[in-house]
């Protein structure tokens, strides 16, 4: 009898260690590589949380790739900023130690309201600033500010000539050549006419200051 009751405890304890095992998930190593679902370009930097495992949260690389060890009918989660959130399961009838998956992940789009950004923070700001703003001048005070006395001078002084100006001089300057180009001018010192009348000048004002002395 003693023999018998320690036979069945033997079975029961196990019964029990192998329930327990076949309870036990197997593990696996789960990669992947995250895409996006419209453009087929990769998705960086995204966060993968296992979800059936204490929320552990694994991060993909610059090219979307990612490896951590997980267990068959895990759900996992995928979250990017610009991307609607993922929501996949890792499929339970995985019979090798590794699993690899194509994740697809979905642009979001999100129409933000209209902003306008003013200069000034509060009304009274933009008050004193209008208050105290001076008003340009119309069309007409600014031609007649440029085309003044002063501003012409200032502009003559500092300005260089232009290319229409000097061709305007040099043609003058051909045309006053080319009118002049038959006559001679004489020089008045090898003129004996003026030499004449100079000592005539002279003789006459010699004879007037005689007269009136």
């Amino acid at each position: 009898m003693k023999y018998t009751l320690t036979f069945l405890l033997f079975l029961l304890v196990s019964s029990g260690f192998a329930q327990q095992n076949t309870g036990v998930k197997p593990l696996i190593q789960f990669t992947g590589i995250i895409s996006d679902v419209d453009s087929n370009t990769l998705v960086p930097y995204v966060t993968v949380t296992n979800l059936s495992n204490k929320s552990q949260r694994y991060a993909a690389n610059y090219k979307g790739y990612f490896s951590f060890i997980a267990h068959p009918g895990d759900t996992i989660l995928y979250s990017a900023v610009g991307y609607r959130d993922l929501l996949m399961a890792i499929p339970t009838d995985v019979k090798d130690n590794k699993y690899t998956a194509m994740v697809r992940m979905k642009a979001e789009i999100v129409n933000l309201p209209t902003v306008r950004v003013y200069p000034w923070a509060t009304v009274e700001d933009f008050t004193r600033d209008f208050m105290s703003m001076k008003i340009a001048d119309d069309d007409y005070l600014i031609a007649l500010r440029n085309l003044s006395q002063e501003s012409l001078s200032g502009l003559m002084r500092t300005l260089p000539r232009d290319p229409g100006e000097i061709q305007g001089i040099n043609y003058r300057l051909n045309h006053d050549r080319a009118l002049n180009k038959n006559m001679v001018q004489t020089n008045p010192l090898l003129n004996p006419f003026a030499w004449g009348k100079l000592m005539q000048s002279i003789f006459k004002g010699d004879k007037s200051r005689s007269e009136s002395n």
